[in-house]
């Protein structure tokens, strides 16, 4: 099993614990916020959860729709973060 799917087999179960949704409403392109799973409280608890699971920050200039629309979008966001921190690591490694 790759990470990938890993990580959005993790959002997927927070966003069916946190919206009382049945597996079967969840979807990896699920839009959470037009289909009214999410409001802006709960994109502020979404954030906690990645914080606490994923290690990763989010800056307020990343508070964008695409970001946080879907599990897919959420996924590529963690990714991309992951990406820049592991690549802040190598250069800021001492020689």
């Amino acid at each position: 099993m790759n990470n990938h799917k890993v990580m959005k087999d993790k959002l997927r179960q927070y966003i069916i614990e946190a919206t009382f949704s049945s597996e079967n409403d969840i979807k990896d392109d699920t839009l959470l916020f037009e289909e009214g799973l999410f409001d802006s409280m709960g994109l502020l608890f979404l954030i906690d959860f990645i914080r606490d699971e994923f290690h990763i920050d989010t800056k307020d200039n990343e508070l964008l729709v695409e970001n946080f629309a879907s599990i897919d979008s959420i996924s590529e966001f963690i990714l991309d973060r992951l990406e820049v921190k592991e690549s802040s690591k190598l250069v800021n490694t001492p020689k």
